[in-house]
């Protein structure tokens, strides 16, 4: 994978997972990532967001929704390509 294409200001894929239920529907609010969850909506749950960003800043928009609004543990960020 080339990370050399990758800047600041440059779209990108990235998966995201965290701990818990995230129901898809939130897809909006989390810049229109698609949303896929394991297991039911209990606290064994790991929900994955993957989707193409605009930028580093709309990925930090994603997770500082995801800590600061819905309180859910952060597992992974992963960066899957330029967009």
């Amino acid at each position: 994978m080339a990370y050399q294409e990758l800047r600041l200001w440059t779209p990108a894929r990235y998966r995201i997972r965290v701990n818990g239920y995230l129901h898809p529907s939130w897809s909006d609010r989390l810049a229109g990532m698609t949303i896929a969850t394991s297991g039911e909506a209990d606290e064994a749950s790991v929900s994955t967001l993957v989707g193409r960003l605009a930028d580093q800043s709309a990925l930090m928009g994603v997770l500082d929704a995801l800590y600061n609004y819905y309180h859910y543990p952060l597992l992974s960020v992963e960066y899957l390509g330029s967009a």
